[in-house]
């Protein structure tokens, strides 16, 4: 995906107010061997960028007033209650050095897990996204969790997901579950009395 930008001069709160009201937004790319650059950028095209899932898990192409480089969102700013982005930051990459992401989390087969389907229980998604450390030609755009086998009670862990190749998880300390299957406390109470 590319991203269009162009260098910004004027700094401080009311030339960002006054950037805002002409439709752009504030930005800032930083990393690798060289400086901060203040960036502004068209915010509808930004708005709908980031409703799309792959603008905030890959390598993104900034072209930088006709210079290319690559980059990763690292944060983003909405406004309170207005549907605005108020400021964006990217971060430059190094294809040669890994990079520490978090990935979105794809669930699959839930509908025939024989947690759910045998014992009516109800998939937890304990978590949604996972840190990965890779190198950026690595970087998956989503890891996928299959839940054909899951039991009910049983855990899908973060060592039994299937990463790619050149893909590691980071997980501080246990292995942390990702998914589970919970049966509702009803559920067992009307099974003991049939």
């Amino acid at each position: 995906m590319e991203v269009i930008a162009q260098k910004r001069d004027v700094q401080g709160k009311g030339a960002s107010r006054r950037l805002r009201r002409t439709g752009k937004t504030p930005g800032v790319i930083y990393g690798g061997n060289k400086p901060a650059v203040n960036i502004e950028l068209d915010h509808n095209a930004l708005y709908y960028a980031l409703k799309r899932e792959a603008f905030h898990a890959s390598v993104l192409t900034m072209n930088l007033d006709g210079v290319k480089e690559a980059v990763l969102l690292r944060d983003f700013v909405m406004h309170p209650f207005r549907v605005e982005v108020q400021h964006i930051d990217f971060q430059r990459v190094d294809k040669t050095h890994k990079i520490h992401v978090s990935i979105p989390l794809h669930f699959v087969n839930a509908d025939v897990a024989p947690g759910v389907k045998l014992s009516g229980g109800n998939v937890s998604h304990i978590m949604t996204e996972l840190d990965v450390s890779c190198l950026v030609d690595n970087l998956p755009e989503f890891v996928e969790v299959d839940l054909s086998n899951l039991a009910a009670g049983h855990s899908i862990h973060v060592s039994e997901l299937k990463l790619p190749a050149g893909v590691e998880a980071v997980h501080k300390g246990e292995d942390s579950a990702v998914v589970t299957i919970v049966v509702p406390r009803g559920a067992a109470t009307e099974e003991t009395a049939a």
